[in-house]
């Protein structure tokens, strides 16, 4: 899948439930079948971090103090 074919079919982003409602600083991820992409929840029109999907396991991996 190209990378552009692949943002657009990026758009059901996810946030997680531990955001609420209040706006704070949260982030919202799509994954797509070899990247997740990462964006700030508060600009939803501004630009997507693409990450390999085996960096953003590790990444979570990591984040949740998993080893």
């Amino acid at each position: 899948m190209s990378q552009s074919r692949c943002c657009r079919s990026a758009r059901a982003q996810t946030q997680s439930t531990y955001s609420g409602t209040e706006g704070g600083n949260c982030v919202e991820v799509a994954t797509c079948p070899s990247t997740v992409h990462v964006r700030d929840s508060k600009v939803k029109g501004g630009p997507q971090l693409a990450v390999p999907a085996p960096s953003w396991a590790a990444f979570v991996t990591y984040a949740a103090g998993v080893s």
